[in-house]
């Protein structure tokens, strides 16, 4: 299978290119695998499917447990990682979108969240569970939110970043203040910076979340490909 686009394999190519400061070489392999620092994701990546990739990127998944692999359905590689048996496997299609559909913009009171929000943006997507989130997640950067009573009531923001792409992610809703259109307006918030910025922005969703998948078609999402996400001990 020929994997020439850096959407392709999108943790390998953001962990070794945009987002080179922030993540760990393996000691051994001349590099041949990466993991984001653990204090800011899950994620992880070998350069191929090689003995030597394979062992370095072994290492590091020992080295620092919980990793998470994004790789194209047809053949993750966690599947060639037989003493690492994976938690869970979970079919999830890559969206991209050039544009976002027409909108009129609402009277929305929109925070750029900080380190001084940490604790609760954790809370909040503990609560929801929007994907896989961490302290130090922010850092990745573009993060914005509501506050409701007091209170961060919702968020979206930016993961994975690779030459000419921008991910959306960490997108959520306290569920006591769905149904209110927040999700909607702070995705296209991000997303609009990022086209500014000249970049397509992506995303990644639970192939089997056909609202989810739905909700961001109504953006100018499409989906790209199918791939893999794979959670290892």
């Amino acid at each position: 299978m020929t994997l020439n686009h850096p959407l392709d394999r999108p943790v390998w190519s953001a962990l070794t290119t945009r987002l080179a400061p922030l993540a760990i070489r393996a000691e051994h392999g001349d590099g041949a695998a990466v993991r984001l620092d653990p204090d800011i994701g899950v994620f992880a990546a070998a350069a191929d499917t090689s003995p030597d990739s394979r062992a370095a990127l072994d290492a590091l998944c020992r080295r620092y447990p919980g990793a998470g692999l994004v790789e194209p359905e047809e053949t993750p590689i966690a599947a060639v990682l037989p003493d690492l048996p994976a938690v869970s496997r979970a079919a999830c299609v890559q969206m991209t979108a050039a544009a976002l559909t027409p909108d009129t913009p609402g009277d929305l009171d929109v925070l750029t969240l900080s380190e001084a929000d940490a604790e609760e943006m954790l809370a909040l997507a503990t609560l929801t569970r929007p994907g896989p989130f961490r302290k130090g997640t922010l850092r990745l950067g573009g993060f914005v939110g509501v506050r409701r009573e007091g209170r961060l009531i919702a968020m979206a923001g930016e993961r994975m970043k690779v030459d000419g792409f921008s991910e959306l992610s960490g997108v959520c809703t306290h569920p006591d203040f769905r149904g209110q259109g927040l999700a909607g307006a702070l995705s296209r918030i991000v997303v609009g910076r990022i086209l500014e910025r000249g970049e397509q922005a992506f995303l990644h969703a639970y192939a089997d979340h056909a609202a989810t998948i739905a909700f961001y078609e109504g953006l100018g999402f499409s989906v790209r490909r199918r791939v893999t996400y794979t959670v290892l001990p």
